[in-house]
């Protein structure tokens, strides 16, 4: 079995450097139980780090209600974030780079030496947006790395803050001046603490853990937005902007 995840774990990656992830889930006998997903996602890390890319953190997926019901999926899910695939605010990105690109506003947290929250900061989180399998399922999501195809640090003024650690606020997305998703900053009940909690024993049971410095993406409360060229999305905590990008045209 574990030459069998080994050869998949390979030609996920593959597929996954080739703009088309995930086609191995378009095999209708194909099929992973959640526990099997994960040892999956383990396994296309570690290619990805022989081949010299480095774990930034990771991610929780799936928490609230707006892409709970666009998925018809109950998480959370984790997902691994790589320092290849971390872009810098006002990035102009290429659709051509993704399969589906689309974004998610949401809350992360940086991790401090005693496995805490630092600070807490918004970012764009980007995703290949496709499920290959009849029905969308947590093991194909899992073994897509939670569909991750990098994310987008905010403005400098953001990154080191915890003014919005435990605050109500609203957290807004806007594309082509359009506000498209308005939810609270926080998808869980317990704010930032529950998705580091619940993290924090997902990479326990599979013998990792966080390490200070680490991002987390705490999941939205928002949706997940498909986007076309020549796109400008945007991300404001109230009224302040925080982070943006654009797409190509």
């Amino acid at each position: 079995m574990d030459d069998l995840i080994s050869k998949i774990a390979e030609k996920q990656l593959f597929d996954y450097r080739r703009k088309i992830p995930g086609t191995c889930f378009a095999n209708t006998e194909f099929s992973l139980d959640v526990n099997t997903a994960y040892i999956l996602q383990d396994k296309i890390t570690k290619l990805r780090i022989n081949d010299g890319e480095k774990i930034i953190g990771y991610k929780v997926g799936c928490t609230g209600s707006g892409t709970k019901q666009q998925f018809g999926l109950d998480g959370p899910i984790r997902g691994t974030l790589f320092d290849t695939e971390q872009i810098q605010n006002g990035a102009t990105l290429s659709l051509e780079n993704y399969c589906g690109l689309s974004i998610e506003g949401e809350m992360a947290l940086n991790i401090d030496d005693d496995g805490g929250i630092n600070s807490v900061f918004p970012v764009i989180e980007l995703h290949n947006f496709i499920f290959r399998g009849t029905q969308k399922t947590l093991s194909e999501l899992i073994g897509n790395n939670g569909i991750n195809a990098g994310i987008i640090l905010p403005q400098k003024e953001f990154l080191n803050s915890q003014t919005y650690s435990y605050k109500k606020e609203n957290l807004s997305i806007y594309i082509n001046n359009k506000i498209v998703g308005n939810a609270e900053l926080w998808p869980l009940p317990g704010g930032p603490d529950a998705s580091l909690n619940w993290l924090k024993k997902n990479l326990s049971r599979y013998n990792h853990k966080l390490l200070p410095g680490h991002i987390v993406l705490a999941g939205t409360a928002s949706g997940l937005y498909p986007v076309k060229k020549g796109d400008k999305i945007e991300v404001y905590i109230n009224d302040n902007l925080a982070v943006h990008c654009n797409i190509l045209k």
